[in-house]
Order: structure tokens, then C-alpha cells, then sequence
């Protein structure tokens, strides 16, 4: 673990108790007098407290150190994502996290099963462990939209992953891009884009929407 996410991070004294103070006392198991890394996740600074006091129930903690420390990809990434199970977002998440996609949009497109339902909060939490893990400093973005024509007047730049000549490359000059559900785009989503804003990966293999968004975030931001 890079350091602990809690929201009030920056103020001068914390108090930790519940999962917190078990993780790092019981799991962990620091002591009084050791120093923690702590982030919130808003700002970009890491926060860095001496443990002062220490019970079976809970730990305070008091500011030493704030330094700004952003940990993030080179490049920005807005992955407009046809909606799929939430049990396959989850999976998958963690490693779109820690490759630096910036923000994800849901979108329920054509052929998105309209019975999926995300938890937009569990999703948070499973962000959060992720940052964690691997020192991420931001939070990625989530977010919903009901059509794709509605997410396209928002994002007009936005580029389409279809069958495509055109492959995606480290240099492509690219900052949002749509990966569809199982069963692909309707013809009426592709219409939307003009041809010279599709794009392809350069395999013969079909590929699961979720391991279509992985090796695309791959190809552009690693």
C-alpha cells in the first residue's frame, strides 16, 4: 500500500478507528512513533502524519509534512464506455485505474442491456483501494449518460473503436474515445461518426468489450 486514502487528510490531527485503524494497526501493524502517508484523493499533495497515540480501538494521528506529489499518466484519457454487466466493470476497473485512464463515462447505448444497473459508490470504493495500492494522487472520474448522441454534442472529438484500417497507435492524437457492449454498434451509432474518426486495433481476434477498453487504454497511454 502506497498510503492511506481518508477524506480529511490535511487537516492537523485524525483520528483513525474501524477499518481503518484494523488495517493499518492489525494488518500492517504500525506503531506509535511511526510515520503513515496519507492522501484524500482531492488535491494532488500526500499527507504525512506521526501516530502520536494508539488503543485497541484507535489511532491519532498528527500532521507532519504536506508536499505536492502528483502520481498520474502523461497523457489524458475519457473512456466513453457502452454499457456492459457490472460485474465485468468491476473486474476490470482496478487495472483501467492503475494504467491512468482519467474518467470513464457509462453510456447506454443501442445494444447495452438497459436491466444493468452500476453502483456508482461501490465503484468508488473500488477506486479507492486501487489509488491505494498503486499510488494513484486523483481519483478517476465516473459518470452516466442516457444516449450517445447527447454524449456526442458534449465531446464532439470523440473517436469510435469499430472495424477499422486506421489503428490505434502510442501517437494518436487521441483524448476520448467509444468502446462498445457485446454485440457492437448499431449502423445508426456508426453513422454518427465520420470514417475518418474510426479506428481499429490491428488483430483478427474478436475481442470482449473489457479487453477491447484494456488493450486501448494500453496502446495510448503506455
Amino acid at each position: 500500500m502506497q498510503y492511506l486514502f481518508h477524506k480529511h487528510s490535511s487537516e492537523p490531527n485524525l483520528t483513525l478507528t474501524g477499518d481503518e485503524h484494523r488495517y493499518l494497526f492489525k494488518v500492517r501493524r504500525h506503531k506509535e512513533g511511526e510515520q503513515i502517508a496519507l492522501r484524500n484523493l482531492k488535491d494532488e499533495k500526500i499527507y504525512i502524519y506521526t501516530i502520536v497515540s494508539l488503543t485497541k480501538k484507535e489511532a491519532i494521528l498528527q500532521l507532519k509534512e504536506a508536499k505536492e506529489l502528483p502520481i498520474k499518466a502523461d497523457k489524458s484519457l475519457h473512456i466513453a464506455w457502452c454499457v456492459i454487466d457490472p460485474k465485468s466493470v468491476e473486474k476490470i476497473l482496478p487495472t483501467l485505474n492503475e494504467i491512468g485512464v482519467d474518467k470513464i463515462t457509462f453510456i447506454y447505448c443501442k445494444r447495452s442491456q438497459k436491466s444493468f444497473k452500476l453502483d456508482f459508490k461501490r465503484l468508488e470504493k473500488i477506486l479507492i483501494n486501487s489509488s491505494q495500492q498503486c499510488g494513484r494522487s486523483s481519483l478517476m472520474r465516473l459518470s452516466l449518460e442516457n444516449s450517445l448522441e447527447k454524449f456526442l454534442e458534449l465531446n464532439p472529438q470523440t473517436v469510435m473503436l469499430n472495424f477499422s484500417d486506421t489503428f490505434i497507435k502510442k501517437e494518436s492524437n487521441i483524448d476520448t474515445i467509444l468502446i462498445g457492449c457485446e454485440g457492437g454498434f448499431s449502423q445508426e451509432e456508426v453513422s454518427l461518426f465520420r470514417q475518418s474518426k474510426i479506428v481499429g486495433l490491428k488483430t483478427p481476434l474478436i475481442l470482449k468489450s473489457e479487453s477491447a477498453v484494456c488493450a486501448v487504454v494500453a496502446k495510448i497511454l503506455i
